[in-house]
Order: structure tokens, then sequence, then C-alpha cells
């Protein structure tokens, strides 16, 4: 690299740091998850902006394989951290009603999906259509975990009755999620690397059955319940890494690796060094994750939106929002639960945030997705997540207060007119 290339890098890791965490904090101030103003932009990066004057100065093509290595590296810690934080525990006594939910969730908008396939067929060919139309049905099934626990986090609804269902229900779908993309991606793959993809077994197996016995016996038996150390921290990336690293020459995407390893990491015995490792990882990547963010505004471009691509937002709008929350919403009901909470509930749901992104871009690169259709579905992402909160808002308001049976803990008197019941 010339001088001029690392002073220019420099400077723009610099200006998608102000711009990125600006927007994400104008976004908070109006009742929105950063992800929403960190999203908008990299979109305003990119070449829609201007005629795509500012993307062109700013991100030259000899500067921006450099920002998608960092990019890359961004993702594989955010994903490695979306698996870390999925909490089992939050399963316990919830589990037939989150398992119902996710499959209202996830089996709806799937299929109203599919149908959208083949409708986006017309206009956006390819030769892998069968994998195209299951991975529409994909894209659109998504739930965001780490917004939503965002969003819960911040309203304070995240210890009760209603944010342990969700919680609950967003784990499941996000492990339905990415398994199936797995498999979309082991389908589309060449013949001669089906062999590699196959190896994906005995490497799950060794995580669960080696690599985790012997994290829980180092962790129980050394300080797991106390503070991280920093060599802890680098062992940790390491496997991380390791493991996206091996995904990717299997022929899967890096990012199943990743998260693979987080979901291994053991929790009982070690809850500090798993809370100390999730704030670790979110420092990292609150400043790899913006540069991920403009590599994928980068790739969207609006300047040639008219009524085709206009009729095509509004059918994926309305297939998205439509099949996830009338499919949560019915489960929900199914289970039992009360019709406002089921609706709050809907409305969580249908986050989508970087999760989305991320497997937009495993779509891209995969060739599933053109350019035009890329630009749509990453404008649907910006969109539902932005409803969320405005949604929540409006069908949730009030705080659920969970009653003693649920939380066990005592002194708390339930508010029935909103708690969510009980569940054996």
């Amino acid at each position: 690299m010339s001088s001029n290339q690392v002073a220019l890098l420099l400077f723009d890791l610099a200006f998608i740091l102000v711009l990125a965490h600006g927007l994400g904090h104008l976004a908070t101030r109006i009742g929105q998850p950063p992800v929403v103003g960190e999203i908008l932009a990299g979109v305003l990066l990119g070449p829609t902006l201007l005629n795509g004057a500012v993307s062109d100065t700013l991100f030259p093509h000899t500067i921006r394989p450099l920002l998608s290595a960092m990019a890359d590296v961004g993702v594989t810690l955010f994903m490695f951290g979306v698996g870390l934080e999925i909490e089992r525990q939050a399963l316990r006594g919830r589990g037939r009603m989150a398992a119902a939910v996710s499959l209202g969730s996830t089996a709806v908008p799937f299929v109203l999906g599919t149908g959208l396939g083949y409708f986006l067929l017309r206009n956006h060919e390819t030769d892998q259509k069968a994998a195209f139309i299951v991975f529409i049905g994909l894209a659109v099934s998504v739930t965001a975990f780490p917004v939503l626990a965002r969003i819960l986090s911040d309203r304070g609804i995240a210890a009760t009755g209603l944010g342990g269902i969700a919680l609950a229900t967003a784990a499941l779908v996000d492990v339905v999620a990415w398994t199936a993309l797995a498999g979309v991606q082991a389908a589309i793959g060449g013949a001669g690397s089906h062999w590699r993809v196959a190896l994906m077994i005995p490497f799950a197996l060794v995580l669960v059955l080696v690599v985790r016995p012997w994290l829980r016996r180092r962790l129980t038996r050394g300080d797991g319940r106390g503070p991280a150390s920093a060599w802890w921290y680098v062992q940790v990336l390491i496997g991380a890494l390791l493991c996206g690293a091996a995904t990717e020459a299997m022929g899967m995407h890096y990012i199943f690796g990743a998260f693979l390893f987080g979901v291994i990491m053991p929790s009982e015995g070690a809850e500090r060094l798993r809370a100390d490792l999730m704030q670790h990882t979110r420092t990292v990547t609150s400043v790899l994750l913006p540069v991920y963010f403009v590599v994928a505004g980068l790739k969207v471009d609006l300047r040639q939106f008219g009524w085709a691509e206009t009729a095509e937002l509004v059918a994926v709008l309305l297939v998205a929002v439509v099949g996830k929350f009338g499919g949560t919403y019915l489960f929900a009901r199914s289970t039992g639960l009360p019709a406002r909470p089921a609706t709050a509930l809907a409305a969580l749901m249908n986050t989508r945030g970087l999760t989305e992104l991320v497997i937009l871009g495993v779509g891209l690169q995969a060739g599933l997705l053109d350019g035009g259709l890329y630009s749509l579905l990453v404008v649907m992402a910006l969109v539902t997540t932005a409803m969320t909160g405005p949604l929540l808002t409006r069908t949730y308001a009030k705080p659920v207060i969970v009653p003693e049976a649920t939380t066990g803990e005592p002194g708390r008197e339930p508010d029935r007119s909103s708690s969510v019941p009980p569940v054996a």
C-alpha cells in the first residue's frame, strides 16, 4: 500500500465510525435501535447518493478490498456473539410455547416467501431457481435476535414474561434460519465440493462432544466465575476465527463456524466469563460492524428505482410483514397467550436488522441475488426494523409484570391485566 492509500484508509475508517455512530445515536433519540441509523449510514455512503460521487471519492476500488476484509472479521465476531448470547436458560419453562410460536414465526412467512420467490423470478432470472425460491422464503422469515434483545433491554422488559418468551422464540428462529441457510448453500455448491460440505457433520460433532466438554472442564476448574483475563479472550477469539476458517474451507460460509463456536460455549459455572466475553466482543464489533454496513451499502443502488421496483418492494414488504406478524400472532394465541402480549410478540419478531444483511450478503455472494433485488431486500430490512419500535409502543406500551410463579421473585404483585400467564 502506498502512503496515500494508508492515509485514505484511516480517514475512511474514522469517517465511517463518526457517521454510523452519529446516525445510530440519532436513531435512539427517536426511539429506534442504533442499527437503523447504522444501516442508513451504509446506504447513504453507497452509489445512490449524488449518483455515486461520494462512494467513488471516499471508497476507490483500491481501498474496498481492505474494508471488505475488516468487515468480514467484524461479521465473524458478530456471529460468534450471536451464538454466545443465545441463552439456553430462556427456554426453561417456555420450551413448548417458544417452539410453537417459532414455528408460526418461521413457517408462515417462509411459505408466503416461496410464493414471492416465484413472483420475483419473472424479473430476476437465475440458474438456481429452486435455491432462489427457498432463499427468498428464508430471507423474509428472519428475526434479528441481537436487535430484539437490545429493544427489550432498552424498554426494561427483558426480564418479564413477554421478554423471556420473545428471547426464547427468537433464539429458536435464529437457529432454524442459520441451519436452513447452511442447507441452501450446501445445495448450490458445485458437485466437486459436496464432499467438503459433508465434513460439517463431523465438525459439529467434534465441537459438541469434544471441544465443549473440554471448555467446561477448564472453566469450572479455573476462574470461570471471575473476570475474564485478556488471555482467555484471545483464546476464545482464536477459536471463533479458526471455526470460521474451517467452515469456509468446507465450502460453507465462515459465519456458520463462528456461530457454532459461540453456541457451544458453556454457560454453567462460567457466567462472569461469558458476560465479559460478550462485552469484549461488542467493543470490537462496535468498530468493525460499521465498516460492514458501508461495504453492504456500497452494493445498494437505488438510482434506477422505478414503478416495477416499487411494485416488487411493496410485494416484499407485504409478505415479510404480514407473514411474520400474522404467523407469530396466530400461533401465540393458539398457545393461550392473551391478545395484547401476542400482538407485541408479533411486532418484536418482525425486526430483522443486521441478521438480515448478513443473510442477504451470503445470497449475493452465492449468486442467488442480483444487485437490484439485493437493494430492495436491504430496504425491506431497514423498514421492518424501523417498524418494530413504533408497533411495540402502540400495541404494548405498558411493561409486563410477571407473576411470582414465573420469576420466583417474592414480593412482586402481578398485574393480571397485562402479564403473560406462567407456562408449565
